[in-house]
């Protein structure tokens, strides 16, 4: 069975060709496994992205809860 940081790496993995795109990227960086909060570090022109909040909420969560259901919440990181 995979680790609950391999899971949100696999989902990442699957969201970075869509961010990749628009010249952008994603960075797994924390993960508090007591509150399921994970964080995460945009690169690339997603960083300035006026859209990256939906993008955090919409697709990179939705991604990340479907491989790993305990995490809460995502957050982004500078």
């Amino acid at each position: 069975m995979q680790s609950l940081r391999e899971r949100i790496e696999i989902a990442l993995e699957e969201c970075r060709p869509h961010l990749l795109k628009d010249g952008g990227g994603i960075d797994f960086a924390t993960l508090d496994e007591a509150t399921g909060i994970v964080e995460v570090r945009y690169s690339g022109s997603c960083k300035t992205c006026p859209m990256k909040l939906m993008t955090l909420r919409a697709g990179i969560e939705r991604a990340i809860q479907y491989y790993a259901p305990e995490i809460k919440r995502i957050e982004e990181v500078a």
